[in-house]
Parts: structure tokens; C-alpha cells; sequence
């Protein structure tokens, strides 16, 4: 195998595939990324058999061939070359890398120890916007629980109905949900929970004018972005019913600026430790939302926001960290507070055209 191709545009093709990579396999083959050099380009691969990566870059070939390179170390020699023009050689179980005045010799594996790229027959497909995509994953993945113990929180529910796409992400203490319209989707219903992490790092690959597309196997997700296949595990379990705790109605509803809404939580929060509720007192005649926050031998914190309050007077309070994640979502200028009581859920609701909802449990007040 021999072939030459931009630095960059190899750096650039292995910070994807690094992300299948397994870090944790007692088989070394899995620790490498497979490199085969076809025709006028190279196909890089990398699985740890749950997640597999398939990246496809231009190349001038000169001998077709395919070898298996450690993943971390072929990395980060790519990585740290100059921005010049890399040859890669391989052949029986070493590996050259030249570039400029560099050159590397590293232990490769044989190939035919890696595994297969899968190959899945799917249904239910849809076609998203990258842009669309990467908004709508990056709202909702922050709120996907790190508890592995529930492991269908730690996933996204995406769905189509009425050519409406929706993601929903909770981790039973907070609940987010984002809509956007896809009147163009091929499939009439889309239904599968994928991996919050999986999502953003596929919400992370670099800005492209090509849309992403999503496949449904059986026990599969098949995730496609220009020239780059991404096959992974669909969450199994059934999603928590989060349309019983949406509220029908509520009795306060507050009109807040985001931007100072959040200067002044995080002004409170500085008392207080991560979990320390931070208190909306919503005042009907004034038309203001005080903000307050008291932490036991460290002392208090207060302010006045001004704002538009309809309803009735209500004290609310909530974990700063959760608000404070709930606005960092919101790209409007304005947000919604709708509160039913102290002790029932409070949603943030983003303004027009956004069409994002943020539920967050309340802290009992003392």
C-alpha cells in the first residue's frame, strides 16, 4: 500500500474516526484504525464493536493495499507534522510516514484481523440539514442523564410525526424538548432513542452544506454526513411518557430578558455550591422577578429584574445549574416562565420562531 495525501485533510479524517476507536478492548486490532487505499482514494475505519466508523478522503494512490495502524499514535504523529504533503507506505507489519524533512516507522497489524464494516438493511429513513441537525442535538444533549444504570436517559427520543422532527432528552430532573418542521422527510414516522453522546459528537464534525442522514435498523442506527458513515447501537427500553408531565395550563407566566436573566443567576450563584436553588419571586403589581439565592454561613444574594408578569404572585425556586443550562439553549432574546405552583415544574419556553421548551423541577422551598 502507498499513497499521498493532504496533512490536513488526514488530521481532519482521523479526529472522526479516533471517536470509534475502543479504548477499553483486550483485542489490539481494535485499537487501530484499518487504512485502505483504493482507486483515488483512502477509506479509513475504526470500531469498538458497538460504534463503527467509516471515513472516506481523497488521495493520489499509488499501490492499493490496506494495514491496521495504532489509532492514537498514527494520530498524533499526523497531527503534530507539517503542513505538507504525508506519504504513507505500508507493508508486512510496519508502516512509513514521511512528510517534509519527517519520518516514522511504526508496528502495523495485519488487516484481515479487523472487522468487517457491518452491513445493515434499514427502513424509516430521514434527511436533516446539518445546521438543523447540530442546533437541535446541542439543546437537548446537555440534559441526557451520565447515568448508565438507566441507560434509555442517557439517549435522545427522535421522532417525525406530521412532518414535524422533535428530539426529547430528560435525566428525570429536567426535561428538554425542541421541534423544527421537515415537510420534505421521505418517511411518514421516524421513532428510535440514540445515544446523547453519539448525537453531539456527530453535531460536533465540521459545518457542512450537506444534510445528514438518519437510517433505522432493526437494533441500528446508521447516521451518514457527506463521506462518512457512522453505525451504532439504538438505545432499547421505553422512553419515559414525557408528554403526561406537560402542563395544560399555567397560572404565572413571566416575560424575561435572557441575557440578564442569566448575568443575575449567575451573580446568585456564586453563593451557593452546584446544587443550590436559586428562588423566582414573580410579582403581578410590580412587574418584576426578584432573584435570590442564601447560602447557610456564606450569606445572601438579591435582585430586582424588571419584566412582564401575568397572573398570579408565585415564589419558585430551581437548581442554578439547570436554569443556567436551560438558557445557555434559548437563542432568542426573549424567554417564557410559566409556573403553575411552588411545587410543580416550571417551564422556559423560547420565544418565536424557536420552538424549545425547557421543564425543570423545583427545589421545596424552606
Amino acid at each position: 500500500m502507498k499513497f499521498s495525501i493532504n496533512r490536513t485533510e488526514l488530521a481532519n479524517a482521523l479526529s472522526v474516526v479516533f471517536k470509534g476507536v475502543s479504548t477499553r478492548s483486550t483485542l489490539p486490532v481494535l485499537a487501530g484504525i484499518l487504512v485502505e487505499a483504493r482507486q483515488d482514494s483512502i477509506i479509513l475505519q475504526a470500531t469498538d464493536l458497538e460504534l463503527s466508523i467509516q471515513y472516506s478522503a481523497p488521495a493520489l494512490v499509488e499501490e492499493e493495499g490496506r494495514t491496521v495502524v495504532p489509532g492514537k499514535l498514527f494520530s498524533d504523529i499526523i497531527k503534530n507534522l507539517p503542513d505538507a504533503a504525508v506519504h504513507v507506505e505500508a507493508a508486512d507489519e510496519q508502516a512509513f510516514i514521511t512528510c517534509d524533512t519527517s519520518s516514522f516507522s511504526i508496528r502495523a497489524l495485519n488487516a484481515e484481523d479487523f472487522p468487517g464494516f457491518p452491513h445493515v438493511d434499514t427502513h424509516q429513513k430521514i434527511e436533516i440539514p446539518f445546521h438543523q441537525f447540530a442546533s437541535m442535538v446541542k439543546r437537548v444533549s446537555r440534559v441526557v442523564s451520565r447515568d448508565e444504570s438507566r441507560a434509555v436517559l442517557t439517549g435522545v427520543l427522535i421522532t417525525l410525526e406530521a412532518g414535524v422532527l422533535r428530539m426529547v432528552a430528560t435525566d428525570s430532573y429536567r426535561l428538554a424538548i425542541t421541534d423544527a418542521p421537515l415537510p420534505d422527510a421521505s418517511a411518514d414516522e421516524f421513532q428510535a432513542v440514540i445515544s446523547g453522546t453519539f448525537l453531539a459528537e456527530i453535531a460536533s464534525l465540521p459545518k457542512t452544506e450537506s444534510p445528514v442522514s438518519l437510517a433505522l435498523a432493526d437494533n441500528q442506527i446508521v447516521v451518514t454526513c457527506e463521506d462518512t458513515v457512522f453505525i451504532n447501537r439504538r438505545i432499547e427500553g421505553n422512553f419515559p411518557n414525557y408528554k403526561q408531565l406537560l402542563p395544560d395550563a399555567y397560572t404565572t407566566r413571566a416575560t424575561l430578558d435572557v441575557d440578564k436573566l442569566v448575568a443575575s443567576v449567575k451573580r446568585a450563584s456564586l453563593l451557593g455550591s452546584a446544587a443550590s436553588p436559586v428562588r423566582f419571586d414573580l410579582n403581578q403589581d410590580s412587574q418584576t422577578a426578584q432573584i435570590t439565592a442564601a447560602s447557610q454561613d456564606v450569606g445572601s444574594a438579591q435582585e430586582i429584574l424588571p419584566c412582564t408578569v401575568e397572573g398570579e404572585d408565585v415564589e419558585i425556586a430551581f437548581n442554578y445549574a439547570y436554569v443556567l443550562d436551560g438558557l445557555g439553549s434559548i437563542a432568542t432574546d426573549q424567554v417564557y416562565l410559566e409556573v403553575q405552583s411552588s411545587l410543580k415544574p416550571g417551564i422556559f419556553r423560547a420565544f418565536e420562531p424557536e420552538n424549545f421548551l425547557y421543564l425543570v423541577m423545583p427545589v421545596r422551598i424552606a
